[in-house]
């Protein structure tokens, strides 16, 4: 018996060599086209400040073989003189293939549109970032359900009904990942209604830490000593959330302590001294300074003061100015910096001796 005599489904092993091959070498041109293609768009891409063009040149490098491929052998099997049964099989094939690709292709227009929102918000408005990232994930979601949707479609499947039944066989599947689901209707919370956004620095419960990222399960900080905290999104917002990047000033209140035998006509004069040393600091506005108490050890003056912006370096960078120009301008008068001291009277043959 010949090759020719041999068959597969009604069709000679002699058609069925001929059909992959053919659609092999359809899909050997249209990749060597692709790459042609995305090489150019690349290129362009980088002379150019249109965003269309690369775009054009992700989705082009998106594109991966085997889609070639299917649609080569499909359409070579459709062109060829190929029972109906097995064309229906070619053409469902690929378009499951392609619909797997415009998946990929949607994916990736999702993520370079992200991608490109976050690079020109991300330091103007973080918060909108978030946001975004949010409806990059219902976009996921959704693109991805609606190709399966159609897929099924394609192959015979009652869609309306499958969709009735996932609603039923949803509810049982959510009461056994309430705890998951619990931490992803937190994350999805925290993007719309933004108590944080990337880059804040919050303080919760006992942890601080900067927000890296803000999951679908957990959200991560990156601690002030180095390492990640990883609370769970429904945990993080149970708790009492401290968010310093929002500070839009900072209060700050401090003492210090002058000596007992401080001359008296220079009390009067300290807290004008205080003023003066923190007045003088810029991006700062004063607010009192007064002979607070009698300490044990020191006549103590309070300062208030309040640093117009947040950062926390530019506030230790303007109280160390503060202390230093404190030190200064009581060294000129005179005035000793309290430390605790004690003193001891011994009463000897009726005469009180007393000793510091």
């Amino acid at each position: 018996m010949e090759l020719q005599d041999y068959t597969f489904q009604g069709v000679t092993l002699v058609d069925w060599s001929i059909a992959v091959g053919s659609g092999v070498g359809i899909a050997a041109v249209l990749l060597i086209i692709q790459r042609l293609v995305a090489s150019r768009f690349k290129k362009l891409a980088k002379k150019t400040d249109n965003q269309i063009d690369d775009l054009v040149a992700i989705l082009l490098k998106g594109t991966r073989w085997y889609a070639f491929l299917a649609v080569g052998i499909g359409v070579a099997i459709y062109i060829r003189d190929f029972p109906e049964q097995i064309d229906q099989f070619a053409l469902r094939c690929v378009f499951v293939i392609f619909m797997f690709q415009v998946g990929l292709w949607g994916s990736a227009a999702i993520s370079w549109w992200v991608n490109l929102y976050q690079k020109e918000k991300l330091s103007v408005d973080p918060s909108s970032v978030t946001t975004i990232r949010g409806m990059a994930l219902l976009g996921y979601i959704l693109l991805w359900s609606v190709l399966l949707l159609l897929t099924l479609d394609n192959f015979g499947v009652d869609v309306t009904a499958l969709v009735t039944g996932l609603g039923i066989g949803g509810i049982a599947v959510a009461l056994a990942v309430q705890n998951i689901l619990g931490d992803l209707f937190a994350s999805l919370s925290i993007m719309l209604d933004k108590p944080f956004v990337i880059g804040d620095f919050l303080v919760i419960d006992d942890y601080k830490g900067t927000v890296e990222d803000i999951g679908l399960k957990t959200t991560r900080l990156r601690s002030l000593s180095g390492e990640q905290i990883i609370i769970s999104n429904s945990d993080l917002l149970k708790s009492r959330i401290r968010n310093y990047k929002r500070m839009n000033q900072r209060r700050i209140a401090f003492s210090i302590g002058v000596e007992y035998e401080t001359d008296k006509s220079l009390l009067d004069e300290i807290p004008g001294m205080l003023e003066k040393a923190v007045s003088q600091q810029e991006k700062v506005r004063f607010d009192r300074a007064h002979f607070q108490s009698f300490g044990d050890s020191a006549l103590l003056y309070e300062v208030v003061y309040f640093v117009i912006e947040s950062d926390y370096a530019l506030y230790m960078d303007i109280q160390q100015a503060i202390n230093l120009e404190i030190v200064r301008a009581f060294d000129e008068k005179g005035i000793g910096i309290a430390y605790p001291t004690q003193k001891l009277f011994v009463e000897s043959q009726g005469v009180a001796v007393g000793s510091s």
